[in-house]
């Protein structure tokens, strides 16, 4: 039987606020065996006395957190992202309840996305992900605490794990068996997708296809057609190969 990794799901926090959340956060991480918390541009100190009282005995995760500026910047390297949401949303992204898609994290490196207290995850933060999800809540008043959610996500992970070691995983959800076969295939990390988009936005800026005031909107739909895809290292190769022969063959005219 394969041995699932706990230690490869970044759980990622964008512009957290509360040193309470955080503590708690590390705490609980720790707890189910989750090893790396990854902060986007945190609006406190995530080493206050707060944060450490929380944490209790998981202060070294605190510790040994990794601060970064933009969200880009903190999926480097992962091969799938879940961004989670409280409410519905009118977009062509795929939700799940936690207990179907959160296996899908366990081939990693993955990344577990939650936003800031006040707001959630952004539209365009939420394009970064291939799927989203959703905790199913009282709809009359949905909204989680960060530390709430972040400890619901973390346990039914740590659930997963055991249930799988012990062998008593039926019912596991096909998209999840699909990804989880004998030779599993390789998706292409998530810094070499926002090369290729990158390169792929210049060209279509240079050939008048997209303009500046829609470049955002139209980059966005084109993020989510290849988060979809679930592209090979070797297919967003050729695709990169392909954009610079044709920009080459435009600068040669």
């Amino acid at each position: 039987m394969d041995i699932l990794r706990l230690d490869n799901i970044k759980i990622v926090l964008v512009e957290p606020a509360g040193p309470l959340n955080i503590g708690s956060i590390a705490r609980v991480m720790k707890n189910m065996g989750l090893q790396q918390l990854v902060l986007v541009n945190p609006h406190c100190d995530i080493f206050s006395a707060e944060s450490q009282k929380m944490a209790v005995h998981a202060a070294e995760l605190l510790s040994q957190a990794t601060i970064v500026q933009t969200l880009t910047d903190a999926l480097e390297g992962c091969q799938r992202v879940v961004a989670t949401s409280a409410r519905p949303r009118r977009l062509p992204i795929e939700t799940y309840p936690p207990k179907q898609i959160l296996p899908w994290l366990l081939d990693g490196p993955t990344a577990l996305v939650f936003g800031p207290e006040d707001r959630g995850l952004s539209n365009a933060e939420l394009y970064h992900a291939q799927a989203c999800l959703q905790i199913p809540t009282n709809p009359a008043y949905s909204a989680l605490n960060l530390a709430q959610a972040v400890t619901i996500c973390c346990y039914e992970l740590r659930q997963f794990t055991l249930d799988h070691h012990q062998g008593t995983t039926e019912g596991v959800p096909p998209h999840y068996a699909s990804h989880h076969s004998p030779s599993p295939r390789e998706l292409a990390p998530f810094q070499q997708k926002e090369e290729f988009l990158r390169a792929f936005e210049a060209i279509l800026l240079e050939i008048g296809y997209l303009h500046p005031h829609t470049a955002k909107a139209r980059m966005q739909k084109l993020r989510l057609m290849v988060n979809r895809g679930q592209l090979s290292p070797q297919e967003v190769a050729m695709l990169r190969g392909m954009i610079r022969q044709v920009d080459w063959k435009i600068q040669s005219n």
